[in-house]
């Protein structure tokens, strides 16, 4: 509804050649009545056969470009039928849009209510899982540039063929792809999410592209071994010289001597201009990886292949590359935008346990800073997330890049708005720094940090004590700590002191006002010494776990 697969399905028909045939103008033109009409004097339930009735006609029929309308897929013999008889594209637009598109349009009964954004909130909630259920291909509609669209639609449907060879048809909670993209003008670059990508040598070709130069493939002695061979081989195969750079594993590694490490192999094996890095691995290789081809012979292009859960909800997106120095998290590093970022979620089948929950530490961030609906959506869904369900993990891995992009779009450099992303990052940094780099999970850092920030906020009067509650509780059942490790106030207040985010040497936190919306401010010392005081206690040890 209002995604506009109208316009988008007569352009995708013109490049394929097809017949475009929309489901709700054959209805009008069989009835000859206008839809509105039909729902007055029939009711929404005689529409819906009237639809069924249509689609199992036209599915039938081959040549077209079909668009149906957006409660189609509520009737399961409909999407029995669209599963089967094709290939799914799912146009996936936000309220807002949906809004904004639609506001002046009275050819959409459902919408004509006192309050069309809750109609809308509902009908997301009962559609997306059916959507997702059939699609193929998931595609966000959120850029402006529709031939970009379109071409993105064809490239994707391209490479679902060549992977699958349309043998069999595959769920979407299996192995449907999501494409997003980070709206950048000309250093735009997709986000392509889905399961057993590395399988597929079309994808990988083209996105890591550069024709026959070199590749050199950054991993760590963790991942190397499941997965370095895997986006190797096929690029080898394709006459490609890969260099292998395997760093040791661990945010204890993310220094100068790493960086040095992947230098001397590029110098090494005399890398050109034209040579691809390819980060393979969690955040630590991402963000040094990323930095190594902004600093190598002044920029190289490079792509992302993240392993973990905060690395593909997170890290990989946006173009923040860096080390750490002694004195502070992430203070060394450029803006450094990737070719493209590729989401494997068979990868996390291999990822512990701990570096899951980890990673859903940066998942809650997202709903908690700037989505209170997704917040909740992660709520009733945590047991699965920490589950591994693949449904669940690819609707909390597409939201959260979708989050990140739209922030990063506006704010790529961290202008202002971006810095929201920090949000638990100013107490989580002082944990990694206070604790030892690789003491505490980056994730789990962030989680308590979290807690500890929620808390800050309730002093500041900007949220109440049910919603502090929530993060705790969300947080915990997440797997990650909650309670704090004692470094001493002093301690605490200098750490926080060497933060990014910090202005004329004044703190600045990310908070919450309310659940689902940011706050960026300072507080004054006795408030955030009350915060210490409260969530710092001697059951933090230095191996954190969710009973902390």
């Amino acid at each position: 509804m209002g995604a506009g697969k109208t316009t988008i399905g007569r352009l995708l028909a013109r490049r394929l050649g097809m017949t475009f045939v929309d489901s709700d103008h054959e209805i009008e033109a069989r009835t000859g009545a206008t839809i509105p009409w039909i729902f007055e004097i029939e009711g929404e339930a005689s529409f819906r056969r009237r639809e069924a009735d249509v689609i199992r006609e036209l599915t039938a029929r081959q040549g077209i470009v079909l668009a149906t309308g957006g409660g189609a897929v509520l009737d399961p013999g409909s999407r029995a039928l669209l599963a089967g008889r094709g290939t799914v594209v799912y146009l996936r637009a936000s309220v807002h849009s949906i809004l904004l598109r639609t506001a002046h349009d009275r050819n959409r009964p459902l919408l004509q209510t006192a309050d069309p954004r809750k109609k809308l909130e509902d009908l997301t909630a009962q559609r997306e899982p059916l959507y997702r259920e059939i699609a193929d291909l998931v595609i966000d509609t959120g850029r402006p540039n529709v031939q970009s669209m379109v071409q993105t639609i064809l490239d994707q449907i391209e490479a679902l063929h060549a992977a699958h060879a349309r043998k069999a048809r595959i769920t979407m909670n299996e192995h449907a792809s999501i494409s997003l993209d980070v709206d950048l003008g000309e250093r735009s670059y997709p986000i392509v999410i889905g399961r057993g990508l590395l399988d597929d040598d079309v994808l990988l070709a083209r996105h890591i592209g550069g024709g026959n130069a070199k590749v050199a493939i950054v991993t760590n002695t963790t991942v190397a071994p499941l997965y370095l061979d895997k986006v190797a081989a096929p690029l080898r195969a394709a006459g490609r010289e890969v260099v292998e750079i395997v760093l040791p594993d661990g945010e204890a590694y993310k220094n100068w001597e790493s960086l040095n490490l992947v230098f001397d192999a590029l110098l090494a094996h005399k890398c050109d201009r034209k040579t691809t890095l390819v980060a393979l691995g969690g955040g630590v290789i991402g963000d040094l990886t990323g930095y190594a081809a902004a600093s190598y012979m002044r920029g190289v292009p490079f792509v992302q292949i993240p392993t973990t859960l905060l690395a593909q909800v997170d890290s990989s997106v946006g173009g923040k590359t860096g080390i750490n120095h002694p004195l502070g998290k992430n203070m060394i590093g450029a803006f450094y935008q990737p070719r493209a970022v590729i989401a494997d979620t068979a990868t996390l089948d291999t990822l512990p346990a701990r570096e899951l929950s980890a990673g859903l530490a940066e998942v809650i961030k997202h709903g908690a800073i700037l989505d209170a609906g997704f917040f909740d959506w992660i709520e009733h869904n945590i047991g699965k997330l920490v589950a591994r369900d693949h449904a669940a993990l690819a609707h909390a891995i597409a939201r959260s890049c979708e989050i990140k992009a739209d922030v990063v779009r506006r704010d790529e450099r961290e202008g202002g708005l971006r810095a929201v992303l920090n949000f638990g990052h100013t107490f989580g940094h002082a944990i990694e720094a206070g604790m030892g780099y690789g003491v505490w999970l980056h994730g789990e850092a962030v989680g308590c940090g979290m807690v500890m920030a929620a808390d800050l906020s309730r002093r500041l009067g900007l949220v109440d004590d049910a919603a502090v509650e929530r993060i705790r509780t969300l947080v915990q059942a997440a797997g990650l700590p909650v309670v704090a490790p004692d470094l001493g106030a002093a301690r605490w207040i200098e750490l926080m002191e060497v933060d990014k985010k910090n202005e004329g040497g004044a703190i600045k936190f990310i908070l919450l006002k309310p659940l689902g919306s940011p706050s960026i401010a300072g507080a004054p010392r006795d408030l955030l010494e009350a915060t210490l005081a409260a969530t710092v206690g001697p059951a933090a040890g230095a191996v954190p776990g969710a009973a902390a």
